[in-house]
């Protein structure tokens, strides 16, 4: 069984999208439309603008959704998933890559999200951290332990999970994982303490619009990253997608579940292979590929 990931937040690279806009028309259109939906021309960024430019959140995520959900259109008749996930903003791309979402929808969820996360990082400033080959459940116990708020975010992989919190909570919490053996406890050059309780504003905001967004039944499962568990129900699929704002994303589960499921070959739609490594430290022996262009 063929399964489709689609990468978030930190796969942007400057040229990204280029070469699909100059091989395919159908890229191009969806590319001029996007910036008309957006109201400033995101391509000019994508494709010219330095890494600092696509560091800014709001875009960041529409830019790394652009790049995923048009790379699967072209794909035309080469993309058949059996199952889809997609890691943080990457669940959005997997939406609408099955069909759940319109393109033109999904595209302007991500924007709010986008801005709403934004906002959000102004009223509760926070951080994030990678803790390396430290066992999940003593990260877990250990975010417990500091006072401040602190939380398992991301579950990569095995021996990698990324903590969400407060400036002064994760930096207790690093300390404490590295006198507990962790390899290393890095801080991560992000602009928030994503999927933590501090995205709170956001998600009542993203709330609004996901619920006047109207949704499709998807043509396959699509694993989430509130619980890792595949889903087609319209209202189940919406209600993860809210909570996904303040949840982990449970990246390592929702790979292992996909494996019991069937599936036998990983294809990574979107920049970047951040994915495929993943994937490989879960199960070494699946087949990973990159999506390819149809022009």
């Amino acid at each position: 069984m063929k399964a489709y990931i689609f990468p978030g937040q930190g796969a942007q690279f400057p040229g990204m999208g280029k070469d699909l806009y100059e091989q395919s028309e159908q890229a191009r259109e969806l590319f001029e439309k996007a910036n008309e939906i957006l109201g400033f021309r995101i391509t000019d960024i994508m494709f010219d603008g330095t890494e600092e430019d696509l560091k800014q959140t709001r875009v960041t995520q529409p830019a790394i959704f652009l790049h995923s959900v048009i790379l699967a259109k072209i794909m035309c008749d080469d993309f058949k998933p059996d199952m889809v996930a997609g890691h943080s903003l990457g669940e959005f791309s997997a939406l609408v890559a099955a069909g759940a979402l319109a393109f033109e929808d999904g595209l302007r969820l991500v924007a709010a999200r986008a801005n709403a996360m934004q906002k959000a990082c102004e009223i509760q400033p926070g951080t994030m951290a990678a803790i390396l080959a430290l066992d999940d459940f003593k990260v877990e116990d250990i975010c417990k332990q500091v006072s401040d708020v602190v939380v398992p975010a991301n579950y990569n992989c095995p021996g990698q999970l990324v903590i969400s919190g407060t400036i002064a909570g994760i930096d207790a919490a690093c300390e404490k994982m590295t006198a507990a053996g962790a390899k290393r406890a890095m801080k991560l050059n992000v602009g928030g303490a994503f999927h933590s309780p501090l995205m709170e504003a956001a998600r009542v905001e993203l709330e609004h619009a996901i619920v006047h967004t109207a949704f499709n039944q998807p043509v396959c499962p699509i694993y989430q990253n509130i619980d890792a568990k595949p889903y087609t129900d319209v209202e189940h699929i919406k209600h993860n997608l809210i909570a996904q704002l303040t949840g982990p994303v449970r990246w390592t589960q929702t790979v292992e579940h996909m494996l019991e499921d069937g599936a036998t070959s990983f294809t990574e739609v979107g920049p970047g292979k951040v994915l495929q490594g993943l994937v490989k430290k879960v199960n070494r022996d699946v087949a990973t590929a990159s999506a390819a262009i149809q022009a």
